[in-house]
C-alpha cells in the first residue's frame, strides 16, 4: 500500500497541472464563445455566424485593447477607469490583486525585473531572491542617501505581493537565471521540480 499510494501521488502531481490548466483555459473559451458569440448571433445576418466566432472575436478584442493601451488618449481613458476601481473597498483589494499578478507575467513586467539577483540584508546572513527594479532614481522625488543605489522588488510566495527594498548595490549579486524561473522559484517557495531531469519529487 506503502508503493501504491506514492505512485498515486506522483500520478496526481502530473495529473493535476495539466487538468486545471486545461479547464481553465477551456472556461475562458467557452464564457468568451458565450458572451461574445451571443452578440454576434443577435447583430450578424441570420445564417451568418459559425461555432468559434466569439473565441475570435475575444481574442481580437484582446489585442485591439492592447494596441489602444499604447494610444496616450486611451490611456488616459483607462487611468481614469483604473482610479475609478481603485477608490471601490473590496473591488480595490481584488482588482489591485490579479493586476500585479498579470503584471509580474506581462512583457513590461519581465523587461522591467529582468535583472534576477540575491540579496543579503546588512547584518543578516540569508539571502533572498529578488528583480532589480530601478537603477536610476533622478525621475522620481526621492534622493536616496545609499552609495550607488538600486531598487530591488522581493516578491512573496505563495501570494500576491512583495516588498521593494533601496540598496546599495554591494548588497546584491546579480545570478544568470530567467525572470520566468526566478519568479516560479520564488511563488513556489523553492519546492517547484526540475523539470529537465524528469525526476519527479519524492512523496
Amino acid at each position: 500500500m506503502n508503493t501504491l499510494g506514492k505512485l498515486f501521488l506522483k500520478g496526481l502531481v502530473v495529473v493535476i497541472p495539466a487538468v486545471l490548466t486545461m479547464a481553465i483555459l477551456w472556461w475562458l473559451a467557452k464564457g468568451a464563445e458565450q458572451w461574445l458569440g451571443g452578440l454576434l448571433i443577435r447583430f450578424l445576418p441570420h445564417g451568418w455566424y459559425v461555432p468559434g466566432m466569439g473565441l475570435i472575436a475575444a481574442l481580437a478584442t484582446t489585442v485591439l485593447i492592447g494596441l489602444l493601451s499604447q494610444v496616450l488618449l486611451f490611456q488616459k481613458l483607462f487611468s481614469l477607469g483604473e482610479d475609478l476601481l481603485n477608490r471601490l473597498p473590496l473591488v480595490k483589494t481584488i482588482y489591485s490583486a490579479i493586476r500585479d499578478l498579470i503584471d509580474y507575467f506581462s512583457p513590461d513586467g519581465k523587461q522591467a525585473m529582468s535583472k534576477v539577483v540575491l540579496v543579503r540584508i546588512p547584518g543578516q546572513q540569508f539571502e533572498q531572491i529578488g528583480f532589480v527594479t530601478r537603477e536610476d532614481f533622478r525621475p522620481l522625488s526621492i534622493e536616496p542617501t545609499l552609495e550607488d543605489p538600486v531598487a530591488v522588488y522581493l516578491p512573496f510566495s505563495y501570494q500576491i505581493g512583495g516588498y521593494t527594498l533601496i540598496l546599495p548595490r554591494s548588497c546584491i549579486t546579480p545570478i544568470d537565471m530567467p525572470f520566468e524561473q526566478a519568479m516560479k522559484l520564488v511563488l513556489t517557495g523553492a519546492i517547484t521540480r526540475n523539470r529537465e531531469d524528469g525526476q519527479l519529487p519524492d512523496a
